[in-house]
Formats: structure tokens, C-alpha cells, sequence
């Protein structure tokens, strides 16, 4: 099994529960389970389910054990599991990799594994050994990952209302009354800034992976600028979906790492911190370097950086690219985000 599982998915009968269901069994929940969802959930891991089940007799009995809660976009039907997993990851929007899969019968398995190679998938026989699995052990456990299934419910309303909303895009995207708030990182924010580099792969710049006793050296570095930003709307707060690293010198700035959560691309702002970055530099009277490498996930984030006016200048070792911007032209901020500078 990987580093950094996101989501556990789980097959339900004789997985979750002892018995079939739709055999009419009495199914009763397996030992520790509860206890088990609830550390899961604590920590930030996500939960899910993928069961060849009736879906309203399967969504009643975890209801009965009141477990339904626990899972985010449950697939329970009849198609293949290959087929519910990846409808999983799509909902959630994160990577094949990071997910992991649950079953009691070694032919779902595989057939979910023949299908998307790179998932992780665990014998149902050993669901007791998870909360000990350093893949499932995050180094710090923080208000945000606390909060992380909540904040995915929120997004669920959001789309319902989206999906309801009559009007164009960008005034959905005002109705929802969004802040989008920037300062310069505390030391209470290093653990979520930390969890960020190791959490998020589509839109981080080069990949790097930082601690938290590094974050903490630039934090108070007079050489570095260390960015965090939050994003709020009617429904609550994101919790904090960026951070950006940048180096000062006499002549220039140069970002050494910008990430943003993935759960905020569609809102319009991934670019809101880049462009705070060159506002700053631009009155700071300093030219704006950044690094960039790709990883084969992070494109989005190149797309960012060009659309943000950023030419690639020079190629350094180990497959970085040294990207520059002039500073002539600086976008707006999008009209339908209130901005916040602490």
C-alpha cells in the first residue's frame, strides 16, 4: 500500500458487515467497525462505499447502524466496482492512487484491479490492521482534516444549488458570496501547510514536499515569504486551500513553491494567490521568478502559471523549469470574490 490514502472505499457485505443482504441475512456489523470509520474520519480519511447491493436496502441498514453518514458518494448497484471506484474519484476529484479498496472476495478485486492498476486494495480479512497503517497515519491530524468530510458535504450542497441555479456561471459564482483571505503563514498554520504539499498533486507547482520544521525556518526567514489562503462563502470555509513559498533577493523574487487545493478549481481562484505574489513583487520594484517541474499531474498548474502571463526563461537541473513574468500585465481579480489581505 502507498503513502497518502485519501479515501477508503468499502464493499459492504460480509466486508463491512457479516452476511448478504440481499439473501434476506440478518447482517450484523464486524467487530471494531465503528471505531474504526470514526478514526478514519477524524483523521481527514475520507469514506466511501462500492457494493452490488439494492441501494435503498443498503442505504437503510447503514442508516439502522447509524454509520451512513460516514460515506461520501456511496455506489451501490450492480455494475462492475471498477466502475463505481472510478466514479468515486471523479466525485471527489482526487487520484486512482489514493484511493483504497476494500473487499472480501478476491474476483472483485482483482477485476477492480485490472482496471485501474495503480489503486491500492486490501483483503477484507485485514480491515483490522488499518488504523495502523502508515499510509493511513497522517502526521499531523489538523482542523482541517477534521473537518474534511464536512467541508465535501458543503461542496455537495454547493453543486445542488449549482445544478439548480438559472443563471450564467459567474453569477452563480457571486450569489455564493465567497472571501478569499491572504497573510502571511502563522506557526498554527504549518501543519495544514505542511499537510498541503504532501495532499495535493494537481495543482502544486514542483512536487516539493516540505516539513514542518522547514515551513517554520521560512516562516521567519527575513529571506522568504510564506503565503497561506483561506476561502470562505455562505456555506462555510474551505479551511485553508493554498500556500506559496517565495525567496526575496536584492533583485528579484522567485517562487519556490505554489499550491492550491483542488476542491477550489472550479470556483474561479486558483490564480487569486498568484496574482496577490505579483502584485507584491511589482511594488516591491523586483523582477518575478518561479519554479515549475512537471510531475505528470501538475499541468493544471502550468496552465495557471501561462495564463498568468509566465515565460519559461531557462531550464535547470533534475527537469525544473525557471519561468519568468515582466510584470506588465497583471490580471484582475475575479468580480465575484471579496478580497482579503492579513
Amino acid at each position: 500500500m502507498k503513502n497518502g490514502i485519501k479515501c477508503v472505499v468499502w464493499d459492504l457485505d460480509n466486508t463491512l458487515w457479516d452476511g448478504v443482504l440481499s439473501e434476506g441475512d440478518e447482517v450484523t456489523l464486524k467487530p471494531q467497525i465503528k471505531e474504526i470509520l470514526e478514526e478514519l474520519d477524524h483523521r481527514g480519511i475520507l469514506l466511501s462505499v462500492a457494493s452490488k447491493n439494492n441501494l435503498d436496502d443498503a442505504m437503510n441498514k447503514l442508516k439502522e447502524f447509524e454509520i451512513d453518514h460516514y460515506f461520501l458518494y456511496p455506489q451501490i448497484h450492480w455494475e462492475p466496482k471498477s466502475k463505481s471506484l472510478d466514479a468515486i474519484r471523479q466525485s471527489i476529484n482526487i487520484g486512482m492512487d489514493t484511493l483504497l479498496f476494500i473487499d472480501d472476495r478476491p474476483f472483485e478485486l482483482d477485476e477492480v484491479k485490472s482496471v485501474h492498476r495503480t489503486i491500492n486494495c486490501v483483503h477484507a480479512d485485514h480491515y483490522q490492521e488499518l488504523l495502523d497503517h502508515p499510509s493511513l497515519i497522517p502526521a499531523f491530524i489538523t482542523e482541517d482534516s477534521v473537518k474534511r468530510r464536512l467541508m465535501y458535504l458543503e461542496d455537495m450542497k454547493r453543486k445542488q444549488e449549482e445544478e439548480a441555479f438559472s443563471g450564467t456561471s459567474e453569477e452563480f459564482l457571486k450569489s455564493l458570496g465567497m472571501k478569499f483571505i491572504i497573510s502571511e503563514a502563522e506557526e498554527e498554520d504549518l501543519k495544514r501547510a505542511e499537510e498541503l504539499t504532501i495532499r495535493t498533486n494537481q495543482l502544486n507547482s514542483t512536487g516539493r514536499i516540505y516539513s514542518y520544521d522547514e515551513l517554520n525556518h521560512f516562516r521567519v526567514s527575513p529571506g522568504h515569504k510564506l503565503f497561506v489562503c483561506e476561502l470562505t462563502d455562505k456555506y462555510g470555509s474551505y479551511g485553508k486551500i493554498g500556500i506559496a513559498l517565495a525567496e526575496l533577493t536584492d533583485t528579484h523574487w522567485h517562487i519556490k513553491l505554489l499550491i492550491m487545493s483542488c476542491r477550489v478549481i472550479s470556483h474561479g481562484v486558483g490564480t487569486v494567490l498568484l496574482t496577490h505574489i505579483m502584485q507584491q513583487a511589482k511594488q516591491a520594484n523586483k523582477r518575478l521568478l518561479a519554479d515549475f517541474k512537471n510531475t505528470e499531474r501538475n499541468k493544471m498548474m502550468y496552465v495557471s502559471y501561462r495564463f498568468s502571463n509566465f515565460k519559461e526563461i531557462a531550464k535547470a537541473e533534475d527537469g525544473f523549469v525557471i519561468l519568468e513574468n515582466d510584470l506588465t500585465t497583471i490580471q484582475k481579480f475575479p468580480p465575484y470574490i471579496e478580497l482579503l489581505i492579513q
